[in-house]
C-alpha cells in the first residue's frame, strides 16, 4: 500500500494599503502559481472573525506537497513578485504541509 503524501500550504492573510502594488504582484505571482500548479483553495475577503485579529483578505493556495510549496515560494518567478508584495502592507504567510493521517 502506497503512503500518501501530504499535500502543501500557503496560508496568507493581507490588509493591502498599496492597490497598484499589489495587482503588480498579483500579476507577477500568478506566474509562479501555474508554473507549480498552485490551486485556489480560498482567496477572498475575510470571513467572519471569531477569535484574533482579522486582515482584509485571506488566501490558501494548495500545492501537490510541501516541497513543491516551498519551490514555489523560493523561485525566480516567486522572488520577482516578492519584490511588489514587499510593498502591499501588512501581511502573514506562511508555508505549511498538510496532514495525510
Amino acid at each position: 500500500m502506497s503512503e500518501i503524501k501530504p499535500k502543501g500550504y500557503w496560508i496568507a492573510r493581507v490588509d493591502v494599503a498599496n492597490a497598484d502594488a499589489y495587482a503588480k504582484y498579483r500579476e507577477l505571482n500568478a506566474l509562479a502559481f501555474a508554473k507549480y500548479d498552485g490551486r485556489f483553495i480560498v482567496r477572498g475577503p475575510a470571513g467572519k472573525v471569531v477569535k484574533g485579529t482579522a486582515r482584509k483578505h485571506n488566501v490558501v493556495i494548495e500545492f501537490a506537497d510541501y516541497a513543491t510549496a516551498l519551490a514555489c515560494y523560493e523561485s525566480p518567478e516567486y522572488a520577482a513578485a516578492r519584490v511588489f508584495l514587499d510593498q502591499v502592507g501588512e501581511i502573514d504567510l506562511i508555508i505549511a504541509e498538510g496532514f495525510a493521517g
